[in-house]
């Protein structure tokens, strides 16, 4: 049989680290989101990072959300500040926009009050198992069965 027709040798697995590293320098080279995420709280500097987040690159312009009128300010005024550090880490944006944009602050996402709901909410398969809806026969979290007699989907089709 002729060479050209064999399949190419398998290559050896590589380590995952060294596949995170080429993920991370093609999204660096191809001006990513996930590397603007990344790379923001060097970029826009540990007092403005905190209150204000990268949106979307549309080719050369990034928008960026600002949570607070006067952190939209504070951004105005360093524009071009931010888009030199842009340049330096190897973004290529040419423009900055900024939107106001109210966000819930990182740290109340993950407030022991929200840890605890989750962690007891009927919807959890993990802690509350499975059973069948006695309603509509589908396989359901025993929490919704115990909390409301019927599974979500059907609870919500009895109170229309």
């Amino acid at each position: 049989m002729p060479n050209y027709l064999l399949p190419n040798p398998a290559k050896g697995a590589s380590p995952l680290q060294h596949c995170l590293k080429e993920l991370e320098g093609g999204w660096q080279g191809q001006g990513h989101l996930a590397a603007l995420w990344q790379a923001w709280p060097k970029i826009a500097g540990p007092e403005l990072a905190p209150h204000c987040r990268p949106l979307r690159l549309q080719g050369s312009v990034l928008w960026v959300g600002v949570e607070q009128p006067h952190w939209l300010l504070a951004l105005r005024y360093a524009k071009h500040q931010l888009l030199g550090a842009l340049r330096a880490a190897g973004f290529l944006v040419q423009r900055v926009e900024l939107e106001q944009r109210m966000q819930i602050p990182l740290a109340a996402l993950a407030s022991s009050e929200s840890a605890n709901s989750w962690a007891e909410h009927p919807s959890r398969v993990d802690i509350h198992g499975s059973c069948l809806c006695p309603s509509c026969q589908i396989p359901t979290p025993c929490g919704e069965i115990k909390r409301w007699g019927s599974c979500s989907l059907c609870l919500r089709q009895n109170r229309n």
